[in-house]
C-alpha cells in the first residue's frame, strides 16, 4: 500500500495536497483494479460514463520507438491502446497496461486505476512522467495548481 505525503515549503501545490486539502486529511486516494482484458473493461467503463485521464500523442510515439528498440511484444494493438489513452509499461520479462480515471466524485479525491499484467510485476514507473503531466493539467484545469507557501500564501500558475 502506497503511502503519500506533500512536501513542506515553497513548491507546485503537488496532487497529494491537493487531495489532502479537499479530502480533508488522510485517506484513500486510489483504488488498483487488475483485468484481464483491459480494452474490454475500458470500452465498458467508457459506455458507462467513466472518465479516464488524457494522455498525449506524444507518449504514444515514443513508446512506439522504445519498443521497436525491445524484445518485448505487446500483444495489443497499440492504436487501439492510445485511441483509448491506456498507458504501457514494460521490462525484460513483460509489459502492463494501466489507465487512471478521473476523480470518481466532485472533488478530486478518489480515483480509480484499471491495471493487465502481462507478466509484468511493477507498477507502472514508466509510466510516472505521462500520469503525473496529465494530472497537473486536470489540476490546472481546476485552478488549483499554484505555489504554496506555507508561511505567505501562494501564487496561481497557468500552464499552456
Amino acid at each position: 500500500m502506497p503511502i503519500n505525503e506533500p512536501a513542506v515549503g515553497r513548491r507546485a501545490v503537488s496532487q497529494i495536497q491537493e487531495y489532502v486539502d479537499y479530502y480533508g486529511g488522510a485517506g484513500v486516494q486510489h483504488i488498483a483494479l487488475n483485468t484481464q482484458d483491459i480494452i474490454t473493461a475500458i470500452v465498458s467503463l467508457k459506455q458507462r460514463g467513466v472518465e479516464f485521464l488524457s494522455i498525449p500523442d506524444a507518449y504514444y510515439d515514443n513508446l512506439r520507438e522504445r519498443l521497436a528498440k525491445s524484445c518485448t511484444k505487446v500483444a495489443e494493438d497499440i492504436n487501439k491502446l492510445q485511441k483509448l489513452k491506456i498507458l504501457v509499461d514494460f521490462d525484460e520479462n513483460g509489459y502492463l497496461l494501466q489507465i487512471f480515471s478521473k476523480p470518481c466524485q466532485d472533488r478530486p479525491t478518489l480515483f480509480l486505476e484499471i491495471i493487465q499484467r502481462r507478466n509484468h510485476q511493477g507498477f507502472g514507473a514508466g509510466n510516472f512522467k505521462a500520469l503525473f503531466e496529465s494530472i497537473e493539467l486536470e489540476q490546472n484545469e481546476r485552478g488549483n495548481l499554484f505555489y504554496k507557501d506555507v508561511k505567505t500564501g501562494g501564487e496561481k500558475l497557468k500552464l499552456a
